[in-house]
């Protein structure tokens, strides 16, 4: 089957509320050289379609400018980063190979060529995302899992949350036998560095909410601590000896009262600000113990290429919350902000031939 000229798609014109989401018909993009047509078969939702949306991360020396992820987002823009999908169509012969091929897209735009380069942009802020029937990716960001037995929803669950989390245990150079913390489990990337560490070997003390402990300790968890009472206490009483690696999408007092909790040479690893970006912490913690701070934004191409060998052999299960139409993105952006969740939610675009917006 031939492809149609437009399709649908959901896009933000401006930033603000939900209301700010807009369902649009628009041309279907043509692969350039060195790139793919991909259609989407699931797209993942994440934290960052939120705060894009919203233009919550701010500019250096400017924490309160409206922003996309890495700076001002050329409006309109189409959202959705984690795509699952199939190539349907290449922009030179020599990719053609990849027709037909079920593929995961690397959302990450680099700042070099290399397996180490980082991330500077992402596909939803800082180019068109997947919240639509077909979306164009570089040939070299396209990674073939035709033989997964992972489902389309899985695989679309794989890329920022398990790519921002392999990249902190990567980054923290944890090890099998390694203690390590997580903290906001229950969230997409809290989870899948459960999964992630588990795998590894080490062994997971994750922080939670108690109606989600349970979700949690399935997840692969040795030991879930309860937010919401004495945390300190709780780790110093599940690792006496402290913990070798943190990984924290929370930061906030956290990093204050988890510092001190490392073992000597131990390593904390921040990805997130969940509980406040403002820190205070007593720097002699770091240089008295041979401490290292971390920060870890997504991941790099070297990081992604274990994450796909992972995805093919399925040593990881994404869990998947709850799936909507495309046309109701913005009631599945409302249910995650939300947080009553456990997994990813994703979104499923219309069949192929349909040409009614999903309602």
């Amino acid at each position: 089957m031939s492809t149609p000229e437009t399709m649908h798609a959901v896009r933000i014109t401006r930033h603000g509320g939900l209301e700010a989401l807009e369902r649009a018909e628009v041309a279907i993009p043509v692969p350039a050289e060195g790139e793919v047509l991909v259609r989407v078969m699931a797209v993942a939702l994440n934290n960052t379609d939120l705060w894009t949306r919203e233009g919550s991360y701010g500019r250096p020396g400017d924490p309160d400018a409206l922003s996309g992820w890495r700076g001002p987002i050329g409006f309109p823009r189409i959202q959705g980063a984690d795509v699952a999908g199939r190539v349907t169509a290449a922009g030179a012969r020599k990719d053609e190979a990849l027709i037909g091929r079920r593929v995961v897209v690397d959302p990450a735009i680099y700042d070099a060529g290399g397996p180490d380069a980082n991330p500077v942009g992402l596909m939803g802020s800082e180019r068109d995302g997947g919240y639509a029937e077909y979306v164009l990716a570089p040939v070299e960001r396209v990674h073939d899992v035709t033989g997964s037995p992972l489902t389309d929803d899985q695989l679309a669950a794989l890329p920022t949350a398990y790519g921002t989390a392999l990249g902190m245990i990567e980054r923290g150079r944890l090890e099998a036998g390694q203690t390590v913390l997580v903290s906001g489990a229950s969230g997409g990337v809290g989870l899948a560095a459960v999964q992630l560490a588990r795998a590894r070997g080490a062994r997971v003390l994750a922080v939670s909410n108690a109606a989600k402990q349970d979700a949690v300790r399935e997840a692969g968890a040795h030991i879930v601590l309860d937010r919401a009472r004495d945390l300190p206490a709780q780790i110093r009483a599940a690792a006496p000896d402290g913990i070798d690696v943190a990984l924290d999408v929370v930061a906030g007092d956290l990093v204050s009262q988890g510092l001190p909790l490392l073992r000597e040479g131990g390593r904390w690893v921040v990805a997130g600000a969940l509980g406040g970006h403002g820190v205070r912490f007593d720097v002699r913690r770091l240089y008295l113990h041979n401490a290292q701070l971390i920060g870890s934004s997504m991941h790099t191409p070297a990081h992604f290429d274990l994450l796909m060998d992972l995805a093919r052999r399925a040593e990881i299960q994404p869990v998947i919350a709850a799936a909507y139409p495309l046309g109701q993105a913005a009631a599945a952006q409302r249910e995650l902000a939300l947080r009553r969740h456990v997994g990813k939610i994703v979104l499923h675009p219309p069949a192929p031939g349909s040409r009614a917006p999903a309602a």
